[in-house]
């Protein structure tokens, strides 16, 4: 059965579908658990983050000045 769920109530279209984003989301984090690398420092993941978005931010602005 496809049950259909409210927008109001859920993000999804389908029970199906919850059950399956759920059961994708429990995997990654187990992964994330399992996963051996060291820890990134916080203000060294957020200096990554910010370059990214600065590196897009000029590409943005260059093909817009075009």
């Amino acid at each position: 059965m496809n049950a259909v769920l409210s927008p109001i109530e859920s993000e999804f279209a389908t029970q199906e579908e919850a059950q399956a984003h759920d059961a994708w989301f429990r995997q990654r984090v187990l992964e994330s658990l399992a996963d051996t690398r060291p820890a990134v420092p916080h203000d060294q993941a957020m200096a990554r983050i910010h370059q990214v978005i600065a590196d897009a931010a000029a590409r943005r602005r260059s093909t817009d000045a075009s």
